[in-house]
């Protein structure tokens, strides 16, 4: 069965790593689940790819390429990622993953689909089932060309970490307390986002392409009246050149993208600090942009509980965009939410949302990524040295650094009651962790300069 697309031979292509099949055959499990759930998430029969032989059923006679090329014609590209899936040796990864991402970024519709909210979404939607190490998230990332963004199936228990089944004996025992219903839901419902945003535009194609096709002049008559039409436009354009061109080469004013980012909402009341920290040092890391003007956190900090418009706030920041976002948690993991907004037309450019235990790893990896997304979304292209400054850790130590984010915590709320003593307590106690923690030594000497 042929997609709902013409030109594409499946819906969705399932790739993963045989052995992660042996055994209870979960993969052969999650895609039953999901082919029900699909029956019930769309109206239209949806084809997808599965293939339960290795190798995908290729024979060493057969032309790997060729053969797959059909295949891979899909409006979503579903990895089972795991432990063995991030392999630059496998099949899947090499004829299938990279593959998938190579023919995508030049079809029709490219890697990227934007969805009807305005976000952008990939046409890879990756199925986590295992905790990566650190090598090999950076290594799906790297070709993914942004931040592990899927949906995980993963139960983990303190020296466990395995998929998630069915039907779990004890599921609140689930470190992630995640059920298995609810990610196949998640899993269809983000593959229709994806599809229908697909069909809509092949839709506004088609009808652009009709429209054109009856405009075109059938007699002399219309022909002469075209050209007319043609000459008309040609002048009018020339014009508006003539006016609009000069501007466009002037230098263009630092308002274009200057950035504020307001205080972070608090979603629960054991996370002030984080939230307070987070919101900090994803504005460090704008700063480390060139191109960017950001405003200072004590210029942001007075509309920490203000009932302001948006469009007010930009006007008296002086700054083209803010971002907002808060920080709550789901069991023992973090929800953040950021947003992008344009301030004077209060438009929501770009949002993200994630959901992660915050370890050293994910807490750096988080805050460098949507400095990035937020880069990606303004036309900034990153040079190298921004890169590596974005993605540099102030410390590899969680405690190190947790004290640090109190320490910040107290150094403004010192603000108001000149207590910087409580702030520089706490630097001193992450020095003592990490005596190579440059920021925090600097946070001392800033407490001491404001203190005296």
């Amino acid at each position: 069965m042929a997609s709902i697309i013409p030109g594409y031979e499946y819906d969705i292509f399932i790739s993963y790593r045989q052995k992660d099949n042996k055994g209870d055959r979960w993969v052969s499990e999650f895609v039953d689940a999901l082919k029900d759930e699909l029956e019930s998430t769309f109206k239209e029969e949806i084809s997808v790819y599965f293939d339960i032989n290795p190798h995908d059923g290729l024979l060493e006679t057969h032309d790997v390429d060729a053969s797959l090329k059909e295949k891979l014609k899909c409006l979503v590209f579903i990895p089972i990622i795991s432990r063995t899936y991030c392999d630059p040796k496998s099949f899947a990864w090499e004829h299938e993953f990279k593959a998938f991402i190579e023919q995508a970024s030049q079809n029709q519709f490219g890697l990227k689909v934007k969805l009807p909210g305005g976000n952008i979404a990939t046409r890879i939607l990756p199925v986590q089932i295992h905790e990566l190490e650190a090598e090999d998230k950076k290594l799906v990332e790297k070709e993914l060309g942004g931040f592990l963004r899927g949906v995980e199936f993963i139960y983990k228990e303190p020296g466990v970490n395995r998929p998630l089944r069915a039907n779990e004996d004890h599921p609140d025992n689930n470190l992630n307390k995640t059920f298995y219903r609810n990610q196949i839901n998640k899993v269809a419902n983000a593959a229709k986002e994806i599809i229908s945003s697909l069909s809509k535009l092949e839709l506004t194609e088609e009808k652009e392409s009709l429209e054109f096709q009856r405009g075109r002049p059938g007699s002399a008559k219309n022909s002469r009246a075209t050209i007319i039409l043609m000459t008309v436009s040609i002048l009018l354009l020339l014009i508006i050149g003539f006016i609009t061109i000069p501007k466009l080469f002037k230098s263009p004013g630092k308002l274009d993208k200057t950035i504020a980012v307001l205080p972070f909402r608090n979603l629960s009341n054991d996370t002030t600090k984080f939230v307070d920290g987070f919101m900090e040092e994803l504005l460090n890391n704008l700063q480390k942009v060139k191109s960017f003007t950001v405003r200072s956190r004590t210029s942001s900090e007075q509309y920490r509980d203000t009932k302001k418009s948006i469009s007010a706030i930009g006007d008296e920041l002086n700054a083209y965009y803010l971002i907002q976002g808060s920080v709550g948690r789901e069991g023992n993991r973090r929800k953040i939410w950021v947003q992008l907004i344009e301030s004077k037309a209060d438009r929501q450019i770009w949002s993200g949302e994630y959901l992660k235990e915050m370890t050293i790893e994910q807490i750096f990896s988080l805050q460098s990524e949507i400095a990035k997304e937020i880069a990606t979304e303004l036309n900034t292209v990153l040079s190298s040295e921004e890169v590596r400054e974005i993605e540099k850790r102030p410390t590899e130590n969680l405690e190190a650094y947790n004290y640090y984010l109190q320490g910040n915590y107290y150094y403004w709320k010192s603000y108001a009651s000149q207590d910087y003593e409580s702030a520089i307590k706490l630097y001193e106690k992450a020095v003592e962790l990490d005596p190579n923690f440059a920021m925090a030594y600097a946070r001392i000497g800033i407490s001491l300069l404001a203190k005296y």
